[in-house]
């Protein structure tokens, strides 16, 4: 039997419910979201012989501290608690202490639908924690990016097509020299050509092409203060760039050293063609983790990863809708898994073209060479060896070449082992769609 606790955390204070096997309430209390208050509730915990401790969230501060007590926690997603208050209160309310209530009579009633979270490793949590944060960095340089990109579309229209991208390194070096249509009166072929070359540009425009580009841009009628205005937010809107573009490059360089020295690291570098792939296949690792506990099946990653639809049946009806309850991270990286793979290889490209044949669209096809991919991937894993076409059976059955006789279909191993091996070629050939996609919408 055991004791069980359901806590309520947020950012300030933790309401905590304990009671016995048999329901009855041993504890009731709230606890500040402080060292002492923190270490009060584990020693509460642990002092009470709780056996396991329900809780809303699968990561952070608290619920290491509590996996560190030594105490079992097991995860509830917000939606089921949300649906199980009706079940004790049909009046609506809702509080805090009658939120820790549910959560505890879930885990006494119904701990055997849930799973016990599972700890990764301490090199899985760091890979984690830099991959997180290069994506906040990179959504906030979009932001960024954006807004300056708003700004000179007010008053100077010239520098935004002038380059590639906005916020490029070469495009952020030009506006930090001419911020304005002023600083860029005087600009001329020369300088401009002396500029490029400084900056190592590797377009095919030549300077007296660019100079048209931007003369060719319309002006704008703005009084002296205003454009003085404008001028000092483009400059602090590029300073801010630059540095955020350092932060991010300093980051992928982390990255590629933690990813590549895990001992899953080659798993999931196997997956992708390109070595220089590192971000997506860092990404996979650190949200699926290292315990291989967590996921009993291909297809329970698969649904993890938002890659498998939820079916919904009611008599003559049934209807499969999108997957919204997911690891949204982690359905980023498979999308991008599945886009690089079909321009290459050769069972994804039959996958996702069989898809579309059956009516799916692009991102419709792209989930379902995703699920593919799970079960692979998850084999793999479980394994703990990298991906090898010679092992994959999906592979072996796309490549196998079958002559038709009068007996029966004969295998044709000659003709098989020239496809095996003329798969096996393209993996290591450069391609256009080698290089690896963008995990957010930059």
């Amino acid at each position: 039997m055991g004791n069980y606790a359901g806590v309520d955390w947020a950012s300030e204070k933790h309401d905590a419910l304990v009671c016995d096997g048999g329901g009855e309430k041993l504890l009731a209390a709230t606890f500040e979201h402080d060292e002492a208050g923190v270490r009060s509730l584990c020693s509460s915990l642990v002092r009470l012989k709780v056996a396991l401790v329900g809780i809303e969230r699968p990561d952070g501060l608290l619920v290491e501290r509590l996996l560190d007590a030594g105490l079992r926690v097991l995860v509830m997603h917000p939606n089921q608690v949300a649906a199980a208050r009706a079940r004790f209160r049909t009046s609506g309310g809702k509080s805090d202490r009658f939120d820790a209530f549910v959560i505890c009579e879930l885990t006494r009633t119904d701990h055997h639908r849930f799973r016990v979270l599972e700890p990764d490793s301490d090199e899985t949590k760091a890979l984690r924690a830099l991959t997180r944060a290069r994506e906040n960095l990179v959504r906030t340089r979009v932001a960024l990016a954006n807004e300056l990109r708003a700004e000179l579309a007010a008053f100077w229209v010239g520098p935004i097509r002038l380059f590639k991208d906005l916020d490029s390194a070469i495009s952020l070096a030009f506006l930090e020299c001419y911020p304005s249509p002023e600083d860029a009166s005087t600009l001329g072929a020369q300088r401009l050509a002396a500029f490029l070359k400084k900056q190592c540009y590797s377009g095919n425009k030549t300077p007296a092409q660019l100079l048209g580009k931007l003369r060719r841009a319309p002006e704008s009628c703005l009084g002296q203060a205003e454009m003085r205005a404008r001028r000092g937010l483009v400059l602090g809107l590029v300073a801010a760039l630059r540095t955020l573009l350092v932060q991010i490059k300093d980051l992928e360089r982390q990255i590629a050293i933690a990813v590549r020295k895990h001992p899953d690291g080659p798993i999931f570098l196997s997956l992708f063609k390109d070595a220089d792939s590192f971000i997506c296949a860092a990404v996979l690792l650190s949200e699926i983790g290292d315990c291989r506990a967590r996921y009993t099946s291909g297809d329970a990653l698969a649904a993890t990863g938002g890659q498998s639809a939820v079916a919904i049946e009611s008599g003559k009806r049934k209807k499969a809708c999108f997957r919204r309850a997911c690891n949204a991270r982690l359905r980023a990286a498979l999308g991008v898994l599945a886009d690089s793979t079909r321009h290459w290889h050769p069972w994804a490209q039959d996958r996702y073209a069989a898809a579309t044949s059956r009516g799916q669209d692009h991102v419709r096809a792209l989930r379902t060479l995703g699920r593919a991919w799970c079960r692979v991937l998850w084999r793999c894993w479980q394994d703990r060896v990298p991906y090898d076409q010679a092992r994959h059976g999906g592979m072996q059955q796309h490549i196998k070449v079958v002559i038709p006789t009068a007996s029966g279909p004969v295998i044709d191993h000659a003709a098989t082992q020239r496809m095996a091996a003329s798969a096996l070629l393209t993996k290591n050939v450069e391609s256009p769609h080698s290089k690896e996609l963008a995990l957010t919408n930059s």
